[in-house]
């Protein structure tokens, strides 16, 4: 069986992570790069074999809400891992930082003050007509003044090289466990590699995260809840894994009940008082005293205990108007406000639908323009112009023109690309990078990130329910 060659590797017209040219290697990807040329194609191919198995059998499976069939998927991991330099991520760290602590004032500032409103930085219209716009959440002052505690920020790199950001995921970001259990996978996979190239850990997430929470609330040795809405939801298999990693309970909405404001949770040896939620439940879902009555999910008394201080609740309900795709192209000149300081980490070129002239170029210009919901999640409720029909650009200028307020476009960006391993060759494919952080007291970025790929040749959307994997990301120490 021959060796790993890369001398067929095709890398025109994008940005390589692992190769500058076809014979330049980037410095990352050196040592690695040599130890899987001395690999058989056969070997990596039952590396890759071994891995899928090894997903299986520790449960990292999701569902997906279009598929009829309710089979549960594993999230396929690619065993080529994304190699960051140490200055590149330390480069990126600085600026997730400074990221979050705009965001926060901005959610902080929406909710009271509103002084961002009155001087005009960002529409008033367009912050208050925002899905996520919690009026309930008006005069609101979460633990520490923190509403995103667990943000996920999705990163790009273009064909220039640098780095983007996507989008802001300050509600209930999801795949930290991907992160984790694929790191656990390739260590076995490459034990050798991971001592010479120095690669920071990530196994101490769990630690950071409970230390957090616990940081949150002045009650010694606090009770720690997992809020899930149940074994249907997509990442059931991650709201079990961290609840178990962290030592927490893992609990529905209909196993708690409120009480003179005070939450329990229903247990065998009777009713347990719960002292911090990190709920991985949208906010319609909370309560559905105040948000949906319709809904059968959530805890009736549960946001007024949160108001009245009885519990914490991660992340605060309200956070998500920073993750609304229109806000998102204010975000610097909001970093800029609330910091004076310009973004470390550039947007995408943004137009808003719901501005007359950004929507005439828009529908101008539709076929070569990326469209999205300004709501919209996981790959769902977009439009890629390049790659689609007369039809189905047709079909978006009507609900553009209906709803402007609910899209934003943006111009198609090509990802960089990682070599990955498929049908026994090595082939680049589109990736992304969702690093996680952590605000408490103080800001923990983690030093990894879930990589996700695009697994269809020629495919942008990197989305798990549209058909993408993941990749072990690691940050070396140089």
């Amino acid at each position: 069986m021959p060796k790993v060659d890369f001398s067929d590797y095709q890398i025109s017209g994008f940005y390589d992570e692992m190769f500058k040219d076809v014979s330049d290697v980037r410095p990352s990807y050196e040592l690695f790069k040599r130890s899987l040329e001395s690999l058989s194609l056969k070997k990596l191919s039952l590396l890759q074999h071994s891995t899928d198995r090894a997903q299986l059998s520790m449960g990292m499976t999701f569902n997906v809400y279009s598929d009829n069939q309710g089979v549960e998927r594993i999230l396929p991991l690619d065993i080529i891992p994304r190699i960051v330099s140490g200055a590149d991520w330390d480069t990126l760290s600085k600026a997730l930082q400074q990221r979050i602590v705009a965001l926060n004032l901005f959610i902080d500032d929406i909710y009271n003050d509103q002084k961002v409103l009155k001087d005009k930085i960002i529409p008033k219209e367009l912050v208050l007509s925002s899905a996520s716009y919690l009026k309930e959440c008006i005069g609101l002052k979460p633990p520490q003044n923190v509403w995103s505690h667990i943000s996920g920020t999705d990163l790009i790199r273009g064909g220039d090289g640098k780095f983007y950001v996507l989008e802001d995921n300050l509600r209930c970001p999801s795949g930290v466990s991907y992160m984790l259990e694929n790191r656990e996978i390739l260590k076995r996979t490459f034990p050798e590699m991971f001592e010479k190239l120095h690669v920071r850990p990530v196994h101490d997430y769990s630690h950071y995260l409970r230390d957090m929470l616990e940081s949150l609330t002045t009650v010694d040795k606090p009770n720690i809840v997992v809020l899930t809405p149940g074994i249907y939801n997509s990442a059931y298999f991650e709201h079990a894994y961290l609840a178990q990693q962290m030592g927490a309970e893992l609990a529905e909405g209909r196993d708690l009940v409120v009480q003179d404001d005070f939450v329990y949770m229903m247990t065998t040896k009777g009713l347990q008082k719960v002292d911090v939620i990190y709920r991985r439940v949208d906010d319609e879902f909370i309560d559905p005293s105040v948000f949906n009555k319709d809904s059968l999910l959530g805890t009736p008394g549960l946001f007024k205990a949160y108001l009245k201080g009885n519990v914490v609740l991660v992340n605060a309900p309200g956070a998500g108007v920073a993750d609304d795709k229109a806000v998102y192209a204010y975000i610097p000149r909001l970093i800029k406000y609330y910091l004076g300081e310009e973004a470390l980490i550039p947007n995408i070129k943004t137009y808003i639908c719901a501005e007359s002239q950004d929507c005439k170029y828009v529908l101008e210009n539709i076929s070569q323009l990326v469209v999205k919901q300004s709501d919209g999640s996981g790959g769902y409720g977009m439009l890629i112009g390049p790659h689609s029909t007369k039809k189905e650009q047709d079909e978006f200028v009507i609900k553009i023109k209906n709803n402007p307020r609910n899209y934003i476009a943006q111009p198609m960006i090509n990802l960089s690309r990682v070599p990955t391993l498929c049908d026994n060759t090595i082939e680049g494919r589109h990736v992304d990078l969702r690093p996680y952080v952590l605000y408490g007291k103080d800001i923990k970025v983690i030093p990894g990130a879930l990589t996700r790929v695009a697994l269809k040749k020629g495919s942008l959307v990197v989305n798990s329910s549209q058909g993408g994997g993941s990749k072990d990301t690691w940050v070396l120490d140089s």
